[in-house]
């Protein structure tokens, strides 16, 4: 029986320097440890734990320079004395990855910003390239957020390299919908409607909404174990747009939540979501998000699937059982029933809406909660792992399993263990 970690706060504590790359690795050696360390990864005569083959890049240092330099609000001159260059076009140069760092800068830069060397060199990190947008309650807090967006980062970042390890190149452009901040709710609802027709979504697009983001969209979609109060999150690094849902949730606030993101990653460049979902007070942003929620709702339930029942629509049993099979909220289904015109305003504003709560259960549905992360994503950790990209312990370290739960991660998706497992 597999038996993966529930992730929370204690889980991911030891990530709370996350930006700093964990504990500095003088705690762990010596300095002249470090030395052959850094000595080793940038000939590339060994692999720093056990990640992807190879040393890292100049581009990877050079963006993480820069995101260490921004967090300390540095200027480029100031670091141009860190290192003792003779002026700011030299690290303008790392920055944009024209230079690299020779072993004795990477140990003074260890050395100077405190952290660890795993900071530069792992290639699976993506500090200073991503861009997050959580769904998450007031009691999670910001540390809490940091310690698990960071772990995420290495999920989507691990899958990044893979890829493009194993020969499985990530699409040049990603799709974009044609809306801005001046389109309306109700072209935010159409354009729902229509990838729900395009796409062939089917009489219950939730089901089959994972496979067409991830086939048709080319998104990672990834199913976490997060703590309460973390629903999930959009993400866009680089060439890779990716959605995070907490697979512990209800499935009808499950899939609304990846139909919002997924809105996120479809609209990002000309509508760039908050870091986090209604943190800010402003009206511009606010409307963003309603404008997600509405694209999510016509989604989930187009006109052409409520056609198709018929039914007392202002009867809290009726709504409760025809939430239940579309595998939506009954309160989200109430509320897209008002803007497709089958209940008034005034009704919809008058219902109880508590007669709607776990769709009239009791209890939220205990309802087993999809697998971990998506086959997807361990079809790659498998070949990476086959193709000697990263090694079994790395993978199962990446995923805070044990070796044998990683196999059976494996079998759970119906992917051919790699033969080292």
């Amino acid at each position: 029986m597999l038996g993966i970690r529930t992730t929370g706060a204690a889980t991911y504590s030891r990530r709370s320097e996350c930006r700093r790359g964990g504990a500095f690795i003088r705690d762990r050696g010596s300095m002249a440890n470090l030395h052959f360390a850094i000595f080793s990864c940038t000939t590339g005569s060994r692999k720093p734990h056990d990640a992807l083959e190879g040393p890292m890049t100049s581009v990877h240092v050079g963006i993480r320079l820069k995101a260490l330099r921004a967090e300390r609000h540095l200027s480029q001159e100031d670091v141009a004395h860190i290192f003792g260059f003779e002026n700011r076009q030299t690290v303008a140069q790392i920055e944009a990855g024209q230079r690299k760092l020779s072993a004795e800068e990477l140990v003074r830069a260890v050395e100077a910003f405190d952290v660890q060397l795993d900071y530069f060199t792992n290639p699976f990190l993506i500090v200073g390239e991503a861009r997050f947008s959580w769904r998450r309650s007031p009691n999670v807090t910001p540390g809490e957020l940091s310690d698990f967006e960071c772990k995420a980062g290495e999920w989507i970042g691990a899958y990044r390299e893979l890829s493009e390890g194993i020969g499985q190149r990530l699409p040049a452009v990603l799709p974009r919908l044609s809306l801005t901040r001046g389109s309306s709710y109700e072209e935010a609802a159409e354009a729902g409607e229509r990838i729900a027709a395009e796409y062939d979504l089917g009489d219950v697009p939730s089901q089959r909404l994972v496979e067409v983001m991830q086939e048709r969209f080319s998104t990672l979609v990834l199913m976490v174990d997060a703590r309460r109060g973390i629903s999930g999150a959009a993400c866009l690094v680089r060439d890779l747009g990716a959605a995070l849902v907490n697979r512990h949730e209800a499935p009808g606030r499950r899939n609304f939540d990846l139909a919002h993101e997924f809105f996120h990653l479809l609209t990002w460049d000309a509508m760039p979501p908050e870091h986090i979902d209604g943190s800010s007070q402003g009206k511009a942003q606010k409307r963003i998000e309603e404008m997600a929620n509405c694209f999510a709702s016509a989604l989930l339930m187009p006109r052409a699937t409520l056609d198709r029942y018929d039914g007392p629509v202002t009867d809290a049993a009726w709504l409760n059982a025809t939430a239940s099979q579309l595998q939506v909220t009954a309160l989200a289904l109430k509320w897209r029933l008002r803007s497709v015109g089958r209940i008034t305003s005034k009704v919809a504003q008058e219902f109880d809406d508590g007669l709607l709560v776990n769709n009239g259960q009791a209890q939220a549905s205990p309802a087993d909660p999809p697998p971990p992360f998506g086959r997807r994503f361990m079809k790659v950790v498998a070949a990476g792992i086959d193709h000697g990209k990263i090694s079994v312990r790395r993978a199962a370290r990446l995923l805070d399993v044990s070796i044998d739960e990683l196999g059976e991660l494996c079998d759970i998706h119906g992917i051919d263990r790699p033969f080292e497992l």
